[in-house]
């Protein structure tokens, strides 16, 4: 299950926020997709996962819009 959360327009840090928030109540495993257009992004989803133990799966971006697909664990 993959869940979507549309960040496009929003400056740092609330995309890592809404990520964040959404997140916080899902099961282990399960995977959100974020889009987000804020360049500051590419450094501070990485950085979230990496501190609060999340996967990042997998990071692109596509004509300045940058997708990012985060598993949650534990």
């Amino acid at each position: 299950m993959t869940i979507d959360i549309d960040a496009i327009g929003l400056l740092c840090p609330l995309p890592v926020l809404k990520l964040r928030k959404r997140l916080k109540p899902l099961a282990p495993g399960t995977r959100v997709r974020l889009l987000a257009d804020d360049p500051a992004a590419i450094v501070d989803v990485p950085h979230f996962c990496n501190e609060s133990g999340h996967s990042l799966i997998d990071s692109s971006d596509s004509q300045g819009t940058l997708t990012f697909v985060i598993e949650k664990r534990g």
